[in-house]
Order: structure tokens, then C-alpha cells, then sequence
């Protein structure tokens, strides 16, 4: 049997075993191997690692895609150097997802514009990252979610959906005032989630006045007693990080 009818076996085989990707790459890397004077080993090493390297950023991509960030703002592009009052060691050791592995929480607190959501957002692409499953949503749409699946009847398999999450990121939670429904099913949401899965929240409201949110003061008692059990809580008091980074583009177009 000719080379080129061997090729054609292979790829045909790669491709029964769901191998796309080698199969996709047979003949480019069977080249280069030929030309480099790879033995054996070190071609089809060449070429498992191809796959898995593909699959593992196709699973990336898609991990993403299911999370529904608004914008993909990573660690990367945050400017720490613009808020030297946040414990960057504190934000590298988070990134690296062992909260995640203990089902711990994560809560950044402060006014609007002081970087919350851009936190938030990097630490779901990380566990993203980390093949993790995430959900990005904001306090209120995810009430109005729930409201509405309990309306259509749908409820049970929505919060089955949720509870399946590594990570959810709450976002802009106390910006805009829950109904009674809305609270008492957000509520449900957290506490089933507690020590089951982590949690992100950004908030622009101190703890005293989460009552606002969730109305009764014994319901806001429960639901703290669960969130910070064992969470990370970064207060952001610094100045609006929006603002700092407006004015600095600012300078640099005068310039």
C-alpha cells in the first residue's frame, strides 16, 4: 500500500476515534516531521499534544461563550498600578481558583466605578479558564429570571441549572431594588449554593444595608451568615478606578 493510501487510513481512523483535530493536522505534521527527522514517538507526541492543546481551547471558547460575559475584561488588562490600595497578591492568589476548589465566596464592595465588575469578570474567565462552569448575570435580571420561570412553571429546572455552576458572579447587587419575589427567590439561589458552589458578588452597598435589598432583617441575617462563612471580602474605597483611567486617556490625547 502506497504512503498517500496510508495517510488516507490513518486520517480516516483518527477521525472514527473522534480525533478531528489530529486528523485535521495528519498531513502538515507528518511533513514536518518528516523534514525534522522526528522518530515515532516524538511525531505522534507532536501530534496528541495538537489535539489537546485545540480541545482544550475549543473548551475554553466555549466555557466563555456559556458564561454570557458582557465584556471580556481579563486580569491582564486591570491596572493595579491605578489603585494601589487593592492586595494584588490577594487578586493572583483568587485567579488561581483554589476558592473555587473549597466552594468559597468572593465579595467586592464599594461605590460604582472603583472596578468591581472588571474584578469579577477576570475571575470568571479564569475559572473559565480552568474549565469551571460559570454564569455572569446581573442581581436583577437574574430575580426577573427567576420570577419568570416560576411563573411559566419552570422554576425547578432553572435552580437545578444554577446549582450545577462552579461559579456564579453576581453582578450589581443593591443597584436596583428587588419585589418580595424577586428577593425571597434570590435568596433560595444563594443559600442552596452555600458550601456547594462559589459565588462573586459586587456590590455598592455595605453589609448593614443589605436589608434594602432583601427586605427582613432575618432573611438578610441568614443570607450573610452563609455568604461570608469562610468568603474573601475586598473593599474597594478607593476613588472611582472609571474615572482615574477616563482622565488618564484624557491626558495622554492632550499630550
Amino acid at each position: 500500500m502506497s504512503r498517500a493510501a496510508d495517510a488516507l487510513l490513518v486520517q480516516h481512523n483518527l477521525k472514527a476515534l473522534n480525533l478531528t483535530n489530529m486528523a485535521r493536522h495528519f498531513e502538515q505534521q507528518l511533513r514536518q516531521a518528516r523534514d525534522g527527522g522526528l522518530d515515532y514517538s516524538q511525531f505522534l507526541l507532536e501530534l496528541t499534544e495538537l489535539e489537546l492543546r485545540i480541545r482544550c481551547e475549543n473548551r475554553e471558547k466555549r466555557r466563555l461563550k456559556e458564561a454570557k460575559f458582557p465584556l471580556l475584561k481579563s486580569l491582564e488588562t486591570f491596572d493595579f498600578e491605578a489603585v494601589p490600595q487593592l492586595d494584588k497578591r490577594l487578586v493572583r492568589d483568587l485567579a488561581a481558583g483554589d476558592y473555587l476548589k473549597d466552594r468559597r465566596n468572593v465579595i467586592l464592595m464599594g461605590k460604582s466605578g472603583t472596578g468591581k465588575t472588571h474584578l469579577a469578570t477576570a475571575l470568571g474567565i479564569e475559572a473559565c479558564r480552568q474549565s469551571k462552569r460559570v454564569r455572569f448575570v446581573t442581581g436583577y435580571a437574574l430575580a426577573n429570571e427567576l420570577i419568570e420561570a416560576r411563573t411559566e412553571k419552570d422554576l425547578s429546572r432553572l435552580l437545578g441549572k444554577y446549582a450545577r455552576l462552579d461559579l456564579l458572579i453576581l453582578d450589581e447587587l443593591g443597584y436596583v431594588p428587588f419585589s418580595k419575589e424577586g428577593a425571597e427567590l434570590l435568596f433560595q439561589i444563594l443559600a442552596e449554593r452555600h458550601e456547594r458552589g462559589s459565588v462573586v458578588i459586587t456590590t455598592n452597598l455595605g453589609f448593614a444595608d443589605w436589608t434594602q435589598v432583601f427586605g427582613g432583617p432575618n432573611m438578610t441575617a441568614a443570607l450573610l451568615d452563609r455568604l461570608t462563612h469562610r468568603a474573601r471580602i475586598i473593599e474597594c474605597t478607593w476613588d472611582s478606578y472609571r474615572l482615574k483611567q477616563s482622565l488618564k486617556g484624557g491626558r495622554k490625547k492632550t499630550t
